[in-house]
């Protein structure tokens, strides 16, 4: 072979070497570049309806698509609060399409912990942040430990902040010469309410009936009862069955209305009862909708008790399972901490801001100066005791306090239905 030929065999040989190293280079940039456009998807479930932050929730995830590019969320709503949520979850799961992120009620953390997969807020931090800072920063030791499970694991972070208010036509009671200062104890509202019955015909009282009772645990809370003591059921104490009977002689005399939720609400806002028992992240909505004078109390406590109530609201957990969906996650949910999001979601609700800048913030008390209904609320808040949560069998202990308060409201003896409610929640435990 000539060295001619030699010479383009070798020349032919480092083109092809050359276009090849080219083409991979190409092929790598290209790789590059669709990895770095390429849109994570996630889920986020959350429990609000249009009266109650859905707007909020479309607000704020709208405005979180349009400044990352790369993550795309998707918000579902779930009927029937934080019992519902769980619910479909529980069927997520055994279908293995679970959600990326997910509100859970505090009643729930306990069964949450015990029954789902998800990512704690410490070791997101850690894979994706390198440091706990934003833990830390962020959020009170007090705050933090509502999240916690019976064991001192943090399960989520504190999102919703609510404790329950009561909320007052202050139209009617004025002109029914009722003053708000009768209205501190729960002898007094109940004798207010038979007052409106008596005098206009129409309903003096609301207490709030969702798929939960938070607010019927907050009624014993205040007569000095407990409602769980050393991992058991103990609400059918006689100050848990006084504080369910005076509720039952309300119902039974007609001056209190048996209703579901949103009816109970609406015949509110529409003038049709005087009073409503029910969480502060009702607020917006009433202000918004009401056509007389709508003011806010303190929720009562009976005579010789101090008021407490459980803290309401929800804490928000990580439940994606592939690390992709994991960070994105952790993205989002930074995103909805920070103090203008937490504005827009206490302007939408009345739900108090969870970390430590946003609630001291100056926009934060410029508006509740602006919306005094939501002061009751953030009163009590340091005081408010963990909303009861039962392990392991959660969702049947909740919904059988549900049915105890269904039955007491449709006329079943009070300290049986409690005691047999009782039983049954321990002996699920």
């Amino acid at each position: 072979m000539n060295l001619k030929k030699k010479l383009r065999i070798l020349l032919g040989s480092l083109a092809v070497f050359v276009l090849g190293i080219a083409l991979a280079g190409c092929s790598t940039a290209k790789t590059a570049t669709t990895a770095k456009n390429k849109v994570i998807h996630i889920t986020y479930w959350h429990v609000n309806a249009q009266t109650q932050g859905g707007t909020a929730v479309n607000a704020l995830v709208k405005e979180f698509n349009k400044t990352h590019k790369n993550i795309k969320v998707t918000a579902k709503y779930n009927p029937n609060m934080y019992q519902g949520l769980m619910q479909n979850l529980q069927s997520a799961q055994a279908s293995g399409k679970v959600p990326d992120i997910v509100q859970v009620g505090w009643s729930y953390t306990n069964y949450f912990a015990d029954n789902f997969k998800y990512l704690t807020p410490q070791q997101a931090s850690k894979d994706f942040d390198g440091n706990d800072n934003f833990i830390k920063n962020n959020f009170s030791t007090r705050t933090l430990s509502f999240a916690k499970n019976s064991q001192g694991k943090l399960v989520g972070l504190p999102y919703s902040l609510s404790t329950p208010i009561l909320y007052v036509n202050k139209t009617m009671l004025d002109k029914y010469q009722i003053k708000t200062s009768e209205l501190a104890t729960w002898q007094g509202v109940a004798t207010a309410a038979r007052k409106i019955k008596q005098q206009s015909g129409n309903y003096g009282l609301y207490i709030q009936q969702p798929a939960d009772t938070w607010a019927q645990q907050a009624l014993m809370l205040s007569n000095g009862a407990q409602i769980e003591k050393n991992g058991k059921a103990a609400f059918a104490s006689r100050k848990g069955i006084a504080a369910y009977q005076l509720y039952q002689n309300l119902i039974k005399e007609n001056v209190a209305i048996n209703t579901p939720w949103a009816q109970g609400i609406d015949d509110f806002v529409n003038g049709k009862v005087a009073m409503a028992f029910t969480t502060v992240a009702q607020a917006s909505h009433i202000k918004q909708s009401v056509n007389f004078t709508a003011i806010s109390v303190e929720a009562p406590h009976f005579k010789n008790e101090k008021t407490v109530v459980p803290v309401g609201g929800s804490m928000l957990a990580i439940t994606a399972q592939k690390t992709a969906q994991q960070k994105a996650a952790w993205v989002f949910e930074k995103y909805m901490y920070q103090n203008s999001s937490l504005l827009t979601w206490s302007k939408g609700t009345g739900y108090l801001p969870p970390t430590k800048e946003a609630f001291n913030s100056a926009q934060f008390k410029t508006y509740l100066k602006a919306n005094p209904m939501l002061k009751p609320a953030a009163k009590l808040i340091d005081k408010a005791v963990a909303w009861t949560s039962f392990p392991k069998n959660g969702l049947q202990a909740e919904q059988t306090m549900i049915d105890a308060r269904d039955k007491i409201l449709s006329g079943s003896n009070v300290a049986s239905t409690l005691k047999k409610a009782q039983e049954t929640i321990n002996e699920q435990q």
